[in-house]
């Protein structure tokens, strides 16, 4: 017998019919004799009916509020399911984050887990009860309502599973597991049987909507074995694991893409010591992450320099970074809002050269300007414009061989 957490995506509890096609699953499951943990999200497009609801009030809904709004979607999923599984005569219950012990900090909107007791979780699979329970959801020490951020249901699987010491969280969605690239742009792209926590890493920071950032980094830290299979199809996933000597063997494992990426440039900084602190204390105090960052040659003690933040995160950056510039006497502050991020990642980087060179080659031969260029172990990743993200991406994909139709030479 095994301890499965088993994650549930918007689509897959998009509707009734959904969520009874999820209760046979579950109940499956159940009778095959695994003990079971449920995590769902709200029914796709809830979050955003919800955040429309929150912005038809006020164009700046307090975070605290919104948080307690946004909550409400997933209890209405917990609730279905939990009533369709004990009409098919399997005891299920479902909880809240706060019923779990999923205690965060006060970041209202994207919460970080503190700790998560889980006590409630164990009685009731010492009783033979499927708990049923609302993700991307938990509360801070003032027994406020947070929420995780997008995607936050994920974290909250990972979470419990490391919690319980389970032996395996399977993610159900919509995709058949991990690709090479996105099946939407590149139709050749192959699904990966495995990938390291730290390539998965990289490609959800980069763009690739699989799995959440942060649960990624769970997983990784607490060593939770992680599977991404389909809730439509039936068939193998993609497993999220620790790197091995197979993983070595390609170079470049995936290509990915993100659009959600704008460069902010403040031009004509004075180049002396601790103005780079200045400008970045700010930003990194309204928990915006930023990305890459540029900084030109000084000239007559002026240089420039540019980054980039998640476009959600823009018109808040700007502010702080304009009065910065104000105050440190910049000559101006200007905005790129068109442009994406398209990354190669691969572990096998490590013991392979060149890969940057060949990459550059490529975009070049496509007519593809490189704007700005960040590198780590197992990522390349540059800044392009963004009408030519879907040609730079195919053609990476086919030049590195990972269409299975090539080879890396």
């Amino acid at each position: 017998m095994s301890l499965i957490v088993q994650k549930y995506g918007g689509t897959s509890v998009g509707s009734i019919e959904r969520i009874h096609l999820v209760a046979q699953r579950v109940a499956e499951a159940r009778r095959g004799g695994d003990d079971l943990v449920v995590v769902l999200s709200a029914m796709s497009g809830e979050t955003d009916r919800l955040l429309l609801l929150a912005h038809e009030v006020t164009d700046n809904p307090d975070e605290r509020e919104l948080d307690m709004l946004l909550s409400t979607g997933e209890r209405v999923t917990i609730a279905l399911l939990a009533m369709d599984l004990r009409a098919m005569g399997i005891n299920a219950r479902s909880f809240t984050g706060r019923q779990v012990g999923i205690i965060t900090d006060s970041a209202h909107t994207k919460a970080r887990i503190a700790r998560v007791t889980a006590d409630r979780i164990r009685e009731a699979l010492g009783e033979g009860i499927v708990p049923v329970v609302a993700g991307f959801q938990g509360i801070n020490e003032q027994s406020d309502v947070t929420t995780l951020g997008r995607g936050g249901s994920d974290l909250t699987a990972v979470a419990l599973a490391a919690a319980l010491k389970a032996d395996r969280c399977v993610i159900y969605t919509d995709v058949e597991g991990v690709y090479t690239a996105d099946p939407n742009i590149v139709p050749s792209a192959r699904r990966l049987d495995k990938v390291s926590y730290e390539e998965m890493l990289e490609l959800a920071s980069l763009g690739a909507k699989v799995l959440q950032t942060r649960s990624v980094e769970f997983a990784a830290k607490h060593g939770v074995p992680v599977e991404v299979k389909s809730t439509f199809k039936e068939g193998q996933g993609t497993l999220v694991t620790t790197e091995d000597e197979d993983m070595e063997r390609l170079t470049v494992s995936g290509v990915s893409g993100d659009r959600n990426q704008a460069k902010i440039t403040i031009v004509g900084v004075p180049d002396r010591p601790g103005i780079a602190a200045r400008i970045f204390g700010p930003v990194a105090e309204a928990d915006i992450v930023v990305d890459m960052i540029i900084q030109n040659v000084s000239q007559a003690s002026l240089t420039d320099i540019s980054f980039t933040v998640p476009r959600a995160d823009l018109a808040k950056a700007m502010n702080l970074v304009q009065r910065v510039a104000k105050d440190i006497e910049a000559k101006s502050v200007t905005v790129t809002e068109a442009i994406a991020k398209v990354s190669l990642v691969g572990v096998g980087m490590r013991s392979h050269s060149g890969v940057a060179a060949r990459m550059f080659e490529v975009l070049s031969r496509e007519g593809v300007n490189i704007m700005m260029i960040s590198t780590s172990e197992i990522k390349i990743s540059c800044v392009i414009d963004e009408k030519y993200l879907e040609l730079a991406t195919r053609a990476l994909h086919a030049a590195f061989g990972l269409d299975g139709t090539g080879s890396e030479s």
